[in-house]
């Protein structure tokens, strides 16, 4: 947690920076400009939130189950994820803990849960490779090539690991750790854990929900061109679709990249400024861009905290 509020402070600085460097009227105007496009961009985050959360469905592969539950907790785990200082690990754990609270066994939703984490790295991968080869079509400076190869393979090689790493029982691990700490701590509970690495690899032999639960994963990365496309156009800086794709895509990437920091302050608005350089477009347009995009964060992360707070609250007075 002292790590997670140094790294928060350090992020804030930076974002301070930017804005100060780059002009905070200029960066305050299109901001302005765009705020009649905060509503709409709102409700396509929405849209990405029901189908991550049909997404997790399929991982978790749950009998008969209600996607309205998985649409309010994907918003909670979202919530933590992005206005807590928990590396983006916090939000899986509290969406586990609320999976079984409504009566989801501990194994099936932690393991489904990695499933969907999984899933949903793989195809920020091929989200950035995506992003990558249409820059590559439609840019005439290459330079860049050799840089990004390296780290598309480093990030293939880093997700090939962690799926090896799941198969040849990481998870037993996870196991074997929480049953030494059990006997440290006898209230802990094993109930989230025991038979987790049975459960992953049960769950990983249905293909179909798989598969499923890939597309839907990817078609929510792909909503995020349309947000911003329309941001930008909403300031004023109109851009092709191709641009777009390159843009939102290379800016999630860095966004990934900067997990230890909270909300990946500062390096979300570096990743923008140096992707939309490649378009001609001014830094200002691109820190305002991301500044968009943190009102829409914001505004859905705060209503997210509020909601497991009331989430919690009810289930104490049931108790």
């Amino acid at each position: 947690m002292r790590f997670g509020l140094i790294a928060l402070g350090l992020g804030a600085l930076a974002v301070t920076a930017l804005v100060t460097w780059f002009g905070a009227s200029l960066i305050e105007h299109d901001v302005l400009r765009a705020a009649w496009a905060v509503p709409p961009v709102i409700v396509l985050h929405g849209v990405q939130l029901w189908l991550s959360g049909i997404a997790w469905r399929e991982s978790v592969g749950e009998a008969k189950p209600k996607i309205g539950r998985y649409l309010r907790i994907r918003w909670i785990r979202e919530a933590v994820n992005s206005m807590l200082p928990v590396a983006q690990l916090g939000g899986n754990v509290v969406g586990v803990r609320l999976l079984m609270i409504r009566g989801v066994p501990g194994p099936l939703a932690s393991a489904g849960t990695v499933i969907d984490v999984t899933i949903e790295a793989i195809t920020q991968f091929l989200f950035t490779a995506l992003g990558f080869a249409v820059l590559a079509v439609i840019s005439a400076d290459l330079s860049w090539a050799p840089w990004v190869e390296g780290g598309m393979i480093a990030m293939g090689l880093g997700l090939v690991g962690f799926v090896i790493a799941q198969r040849v029982g990481l998870l037993r691990l996870v196991e074997f750790f929480a049953q030494k700490l059990t006997g440290l701590f006898p209230s802990l509970s094993m109930d989230a854990v025991r038979g987790l690495h049975d459960e992953l690899i049960r769950l990983q032999r249905d293909k179909t929900a798989l598969l499923k639960a890939t597309g839907l994963h990817l078609l929510a990365w792909l909503l995020g061109v349309a947000e911003t496309w329309l941001a930008m156009t909403a300031m004023g800086a109109p851009m092709g679709w191709a641009e777009a794709l390159v843009i939102e895509s290379m800016g999630m990437a860095a966004r990934s990249a900067g997990f230890v920091v909270p909300g990946s302050l500062g390096v979300q608005e570096a990743g923008f400024i140096l992707v939309g350089g490649l378009f001609g477009q001014p830094p200002d347009a691109m820190i305002a861009l991301s500044m968009v995009k943190r009102v829409r964060e914001l505004l859905v992360g705060a209503s997210g905290m509020v909601a497991w707070q009331l989430s919690e609250g009810k289930r104490l007075l049931r108790r």
